[in-house]
């Protein structure tokens, strides 16, 4: 039975039925989570009907126009799904997050040149919401009943950044006191770009509050949209760590699988062949080698390295892991230099044709794509990179990587190399006699993905 004290504090929160929020980040985690939270529905706990004013805001001015247009570039959401979301609205405007009683903060959290966590989004978000928090207690003075904010993350952080890193910010912007003027929750994003099957609300969401009181209203909060139900953390740094903790066994499996592939080649045998019959045993994890790249599993894991060296700890299996799936690209390229020599062909001048840039298959995400480490490799050998990938944005190619890509693959031109970088749909459609006119008479074919002939006898991962 709750306290006086409780019951007190719990009327105070905002009601999660017409509340306003405001989304700070719009990109692959942020939109969806908007889109959701602005359509009128009924609360999938207690059917209550949901009309809740959304505010999403990104300083990204030319992402803004395009979602005005209904147009995703991410294809996390579709011109419908924008239209129905009849409750959300796109600004750049910080001076209208002050009419909000619910900040969530989807911003990016990646690693720099050093693989140090970059913590430069998510404090700059922090101090956009610290002076909404400022300007809102003049703007909402006598007109909203005192209600107190509530601010949840979702960027993927170490354990405990929340309340060391982004919290401090908030208060000193807003001149409130943490856990009595505004609450805080930490519910971790599990958007898995171009999944169309794993979805926001299909998916179980993590959430964790500052207090038992904050708590119980993050929880609820989600629970009003996300059909697959909730799971309430014991404490925000308990669903920080589930968070890191999800990507970082990832990696590390796959790192295995890698350091296995690399085994085998020199054993002579097919890894997928060898994953094949080990993978009719009940347990055994479905793991492929591959290049690991995007904006979770080769980024969370030097979150949790970082501030376990800041404890005290030096991780071994972990940076262990990083290093191996930071090393496939070179290493690809590598074995493929090593099969043209081999064959009599020039490596110096040689074209070679790579099919993919994205950090997967059907998604135009190129966030820390890994088949750029396979292009400068090429780089060094003076090989000329053909990049070839319908799915994504060549401008944004070409001002984040220096790289040229084009749509589709040039008619009438023969490459020494043609590497299978990522699984597209449009590439896994390529029947034989079409990749043996795309090779040189000796030329090598690289699969990295399996979707190849294997009568072309291909390097395969």
């Amino acid at each position: 039975m709750a306290s006086k004290a409780t019951t007190s504090l719990e009327a105070k929160l905002p009601d999660i039925s017409n509340c306003t929020i405001a989304v700070i980040g719009l990109g692959y985690v942020g939109l969806p989570l908007a889109v959701e939270l602005g359509k009128v529905q009924h609360c999938v706990t207690s059917g209550i009907t949901l009309r809740r004013r959304v505010i999403g805001f990104d300083i990204n001015k030319k992402r803004l126009k395009e979602l005005n247009e209904g147009i995703d570039i991410t294809n996390e959401t579709s011109p419908d799904e924008l239209t129905k979301s009849s409750l959300l609205e796109f600004t750049s405007n910080a001076d209208l997050l002050r009419e909000a009683d619910v900040f969530l903060v989807t911003v990016p959290t990646p690693i720099d040149s050093a693989k140090k966590p970059d913590f430069s989004p998510l404090e700059e978000a922090s101090r956009t919401v610290g002076k909404a928090l400022k300007d809102r207690v003049i703007f909402s003075k006598g007109l909203q009943n005192n209600i107190l904010p509530v601010v949840i993350y979702e960027s993927t952080v170490y354990p405990g950044a929340t309340e060391e890193i982004c919290v401090p910010i908030v208060q000193k912007e807003s001149g409130l006191k943490f856990n009595e003027d505004f609450f805080c929750g930490y519910s971790p994003e599990r958007i898995n770009p171009g999944d169309t099957t794993h979805k926001l609300t299909t998916i179980t969401k993590v959430t964790s509050g500052s207090n038992s009181t904050a708590a119980d209203w993050v929880d609820k909060f989600y629970r009003s949209i996300i059909h697959a139900g909730t799971y309430l953390a014991p404490s925000i740094k308990v669903a920080e760590a589930a968070k890191v903790i999800e990507n970082t066994q990832r990696d590390l499996n796959i790192a295995l699988i890698n350091e296995l592939a690399i085994i085998f080649h020199k054993l002579g045998i097919d890894t997928l062949d060898v994953l094949e019959a080990a993978g009719t045993k009940w347990n055994f994890l479905p793991f492929r080698p591959g290049l690991v790249g995007g904006h979770c599993i080769s980024v969370d894991p030097y979150y949790l390295t970082h501030k376990a060296e800041q404890v005290g700890y030096i991780p071994q299996i972990v940076l262990a892991g990083r290093r191996i799936n930071d090393s496939m690209g070179d290493w690809v390229v590598q074995q493929m230099v090593l099969e043209m020599a081999s064959r009599g062909l020039n490596i110096s001048g040689s074209k070679v044709l790579i099919l993919g840039l994205a950090f997967k298959e059907n998604c135009p995400d190129l966030r820390n794509t890994r088949v750029v480490d396979v292009i400068e490799a090429l780089r060094h050998y003076g090989m000329k990179s053909i990049v070839v990938d319908p799915w994504i944005d060549s401008k944004e190619a070409k001002s984040k990587y220096e790289t040229e890509v084009i749509n589709n693959i040039p008619k009438s031109t023969k490459y020494q190399a043609v590497i299978a970088a990522v699984a597209h749909r449009e590439f896994k459609e390529i029947v034989t006699s079409q990749w043996e006119d795309l090779l040189d008479k000796k030329g090598v074919l690289v699969d990295l993905k399996g979707i190849a002939p294997r009568e072309l006898n291909p390097i395969r991962l």
